[in-house]
């Protein structure tokens, strides 16, 4: 009897101690949760802005790929050819960024989504980037598409890609120094380029709370590191 209470008594010890090491290590994990969650997702509370801007012809032959199996097509490929369109302008951090910061996100007026579709040509853009990225502006509606508008302004589509009527094959380097040629006080560290295996995609500038150019290290990380993409040509080019 004696010799079973010694064997046993470790595996004692465990039985009562794990639970309490466990809730211990829930109650650190949680503590680190919310210390994060001060700021993290709350409407309002971030640094800066990336005014996205989507390579249409780049999309719609990836879409055109995706969709050769019966998909819908994509409203943005149908229409009137599009260059440069607007993706997003994107609340972030200095790292991370936040998202989807108010669930179910206020209803978006479709007098606003028919108002934004010269710049953003689908509406399931137009509502899937407000309740994703407008709801953490801290804005309402209205405000957020009229602050996207704003960005885009600030921006100048360097010439050579207003009209491009046959594939170009381009370094990101190289478009990047064609929208800071376009647009004075732009630096190649407020300017990335993003693609796909083959494609150029987006060009992400950043910009302040109040749209003026500043430096960030954000985009730089999803930046694209091929040396060379194409640039699908616009259609009907």
């Amino acid at each position: 009897m004696f010799h079973f209470r010694l064997q046993s008594f470790p595996r004692l010890v465990i039985s009562l101690t794990l639970p309490l090491i466990l809730a211990a290590g829930l109650v650190s994990l949680a503590g680190g949760a919310r210390a994060q969650d001060k700021r993290q997702n709350a409407p309002g509370e971030f640094d800066f802005y990336v005014l996205s801007l989507s390579w249409s012809p780049s999309f719609c032959e990836e879409a055109a790929e995706r969709g050769r199996g019966g998909g819908r097509p994509n409203i943005q490929c149908e229409g009137r050819p599009y260059s440069f369109v607007v993706h997003g302008l994107w609340p972030q951090y200095e790292n991370g960024f936040p998202e989807y910061c108010q669930r179910p996100s206020p209803r978006l007026n479709r007098n606003i989504v028919s108002s934004m579709l010269d710049l953003m040509p689908a509406p399931g853009l137009i509502f899937n980037e407000w309740d994703k990225h407008g709801t953490c502006s801290g804005l309402d509606g209205r405000n957020y598409f009229e602050t996207i508008r704003k960005a885009r302004a600030v921006i100048k589509i360097p010439a050579e890609y207003l009209d491009l009527s046959q594939a170009k094959t381009v370094a990101p380097s190289e478009v990047e120094e064609a929208f800071i040629k376009a647009n004075p006080g732009l630096s190649d560290a407020a300017v990335s380029v993003t693609c796909n295996r083959t494609r150029l995609s987006e060009v992400r500038i950043c910009l302040s709370k109040d749209l003026q150019f500043r430096a960030c290290e954000e985009i730089e990380r999803r930046a694209c590191r091929r040396d060379q993409v194409t640039m699908p040509p616009i259609r009907g080019g």
